[in-house]
């Protein structure tokens, strides 16, 4: 069960507003009164946030760890449709809205994710024309990511979608890296893009014997990023 802490105890919640633009600009006063409202919570792997269909009340961000959201299809099957990182914000569809949620939020992994109820975060809206530009813009940019990634799951073959995922992946994670660990077991993965396991375990394969890549369980160390690059298109 998660662990929520109020504001006051919690000493990631300066950095859970700062990891997201539309936040890192606020002005002293918007981002005191944002900080006393704002809580935060624990959540250990698997655990749910919210599920699919739920009346949202507040929007969350995510401060450290990996969360996935997921779908249910009609054979009862739980398809991942988006992964979110540290910095990424979610609940805001249902939360402006004010619709059920279109998909279940669980922790792929441990996770700290902060949380702001629906009435502060429209107060500071309407007090800071500026910050809801800045919002609008974000979410902007969230649809065209999510347009993005649905062309690559519909006109890329698999190895070119599964190079795009990695360097996602270790952008999202470790930047400046070129070792991280996979967010997903190699299954989950595999419905991430679009593809059977048996055809991620035979990518993953190919980008070991090329040089490319070398993968041990879900660690990934990229040996050669521009040939990475190259195959995700990105060259």
């Amino acid at each position: 069960m998660a662990c929520l802490l109020h504001s006051n105890g919690a000493g990631q919640l300066p950095s859970c507003l700062s990891r997201v633009s539309v936040f890192s600009q606020l002005r002293p006063e918007e981002f005191e009164l944002l900080h006393s409202v704002m809580r935060s919570g624990h959540y250990g792997k698997g655990e749910n946030i919210f599920k699919e269909g739920d009346r949202s009340d507040s929007l969350f961000v995510l401060s450290r760890g990996v969360i996935k959201l997921t779908k249910l299809e009609d054979n009862g099957k739980e398809h991942i449709i988006r992964l979110l990182f540290p910095g990424d914000f979610f609940g805001q569809f249902s939360l402006l809205q004010e619709k059920p949620h279109y998909a279940s939020a669980d922790a792929a992994d441990e996770a700290d994710i902060c949380r702001i109820h629906r009435a502060d975060f429209l107060e500071v809206l309407r007090r800071s024309p500026d910050t809801a530009a800045r919002f609008m813009s974000a979410l902007s940019g969230q649809l065209e990511e999510a347009d993005s990634w649905a062309a690559v799951l519909t006109l890329l073959e698999a190895d070119r979608r599964l190079a795009k995922m990695l360097l996602h992946f270790r952008n999202k994670s470790v930047p400046f890296s070129n070792e991280f660990n996979l967010p997903v077991s190699k299954k989950e993965l595999a419905g991430v893009i679009g593809a059977t396991p048996e055809t991620i375990s035979r990518k993953l394969g190919q980008l070991s014997k090329g040089g490319i890549a070398v993968v041990r369980g879900r660690k990934i160390r990229i040996l050669d990023e521009a040939k990475l690059r190259s195959l995700a298109g990105e060259a």
